[in-house]
């Protein structure tokens, strides 16, 4: 018999491709997603519960009705200049519902967890390459509410016998190889998919925050991770856990920057299309340099990256995008 698996915010970016994964791998999943960024149409495989993780009552049913072998938690608001003009919406949507499905996990005793969280718990990291044992200091309401997600989810480990991973994410781009499902979120507003859509002609320019960093080239440096690999992470996470590991935090990154220059440039070679880039000041807080130490989730989970490659990224970035935008002139030529 096939394992059941809950999935919170399934319907989202990272969290169907995930789904698409778990069922390809012959899981029984289910997704629960409210679907205010996430779309029905990215679920390639388990059954869609529309419902929010404040809704207690709709949540408890769930969990009564499918008795879950392990939980993948990634619903959640993830804008960072979006939390701090709206920091309680961050604390009820981020941290008060992951309680709400802590609560359920202990009433139901579903005792497995992976956990969907960001490097921003680091702040301004103090080493580069950041490692899981860097100090956390948030520096926004986004970061501190993934960061007391993840300390109730220690305590609650600390005090029973529930096991998690918690996954910090870096720099997730990229899109499912064959072109089946992306970034579909009207919100989203990473550089990746900003520089898409000026090649595509969605926007006039590209802003560069920053020219005068202490790099290379004088642009920021992020460590991107494809998001293909980064689902992996999650099933090897689960498999993991599913084996009788012990609860764990790591980083989700492949240790290897890229400038944004670099990234902008890479993209003009792929499409051809020289879109235009305009020079910035610096954004507060943005460090030169973020990159992830990528050793520990290697050694712990045995995860083997595919995708570690800047034009394969941006292959499949561009190829969603461009497929997106094609729909949509369809579907308004045919209304």
């Amino acid at each position: 018999m096939s394992k059941k698996i809950l999935v919170t915010g399934g319907a989202g970016y990272i969290g169907s491709h995930t789904v698409r994964q778990l069922g390809d791998a012959g899981y029984e999943v289910v997704v629960y997603d409210n679907l205010s960024t996430g779309s029905a149409k990215a679920l390639l495989h388990g059954n869609l519960i529309v419902g929010d993780l404040a809704d207690k009552t709709t949540l408890e049913l769930a969990f009564a009705r499918h008795k879950f072998e392990a939980v993948l938690h990634f619903a959640a608001s993830i804008s960072v200049p979006e939390s701090v003009i709206n920091p309680l919406s961050y604390y009820h949507n981020n941290t008060r519902n992951t309680l709400n499905l802590l609560d359920c996990c202990q009433r139901y005793e579903v005792k497995q967890l992976v956990f969907s969280s960001t490097a921003a718990v680091y702040g301004e990291p103090e080493e580069n390459p950041v490692s899981e044992t860097c100090a956390t200091n948030p520096i926004n309401p986004y970061g501190w509410s993934k960061l007391m997600s993840e300390r109730m989810i220690r305590d609650y480990g600390f005090s029973s016998d529930f096991k998690y991973v918690i996954l910090r994410y870096f720099n997730v781009a990229g899109a499912d190889l064959v072109g089946r499902i992306g970034q579909s979120s009207p919100k989203a507003s990473h550089l990746m998919r900003v520089a898409c859509d000026a090649a595509l002609g969605n926007i006039p320019a590209v802003s560069i925050f920053g020219t005068d960093f202490d790099t290379p080239d004088g642009t920021g440096i992020r460590d991107y991770i494809h998001v293909e690999d980064l689902a992996a992470a999650h099933i090897d996470a689960l498999s993991y856990l599913e084996k009788g590991g012990d609860s764990q935090i790591l980083n989700c990154g492949y240790g290897q920057g890229y400038s944004v220059k670099e990234v902008l440039d890479k993209l003009k070679e792929i499409t051809g299309i020289d879109f235009p880039v305009v020079k910035s000041p610096r954004r507060a807080g943005d460090p030169a340099s973020v990159i992830a130490s990528g050793d520990r989730i290697r050694q712990v989970l045995g995860w083997q990256p595919k995708y570690n490659n800047l034009e394969t990224i941006l292959t499949t970035a561009y190829a969603w995008e461009k497929k997106k935008q094609s729909q949509s002139l369809v579907y308004a030529f045919d209304s």
